[in-house]
């Protein structure tokens, strides 16, 4: 009687890597979809006021944040405890808010520049003579749809 061998013993068939770049690309596509990058690092601390009337901003992408408060712990060393102002991720003086705007406005498309939004969110503690130097500042930027942020009232 003749023996039959097996040719290739124990040999596992080839895993298929076909769809393994759909599968990355999907992943890819995903986590690029669902990440949100931060957008502004406080350096000031802000407790928004209450208010009954409280309306919420449509296009996020057309509103540049102005924030009025207390520097932070690490940076009261260096600027005291009298409220700042921050544009974007620097400690400001009222002089430069007038090249904030027009920088804000070079980067939005033609079409979208007079629906720039200058959205204030100043901490409930804050002098008012300050915020009026602001809103003074903005008229002089022809910035003139001004939104002050607040917190619901319960």
């Amino acid at each position: 009687m003749a023996k039959f061998s097996r040719k290739g013993k124990g040999d596992l068939p080839a895993i298929s890597t076909a769809s393994l770049p759909d599968i990355v690309f999907m992943l890819l596509f995903f986590f690029m979809v669902s990440t949100t990058m931060r957008e502004t690092e406080m350096r000031v601390s802000v407790r928004l006021p209450e208010a009954t009337e409280v309306s919420k901003l449509e296009k996020k992408s057309l509103v540049s944040y102005i924030y009025i408060g207390t520097p932070i712990l690490q940076y009261q060393k260096l600027y005291g405890t009298d409220s700042r102002i921050q544009l974007n991720d620097a400690f400001k003086t009222l002089v430069d808010i007038r090249d904030f705007i027009s920088s804000e406005r070079d980067a939005m498309s033609e079409a979208d520049r007079n629906l720039l939004t200058t959205s204030l969110k100043v901490d409930m503690n804050t002098r008012m003579g300050i915020v009026s130097d602001v809103k003074q500042e903005l008229r002089k930027a022809s910035a003139l749809k001004i939104n002050y942020a607040a917190r619901q009232a319960k």
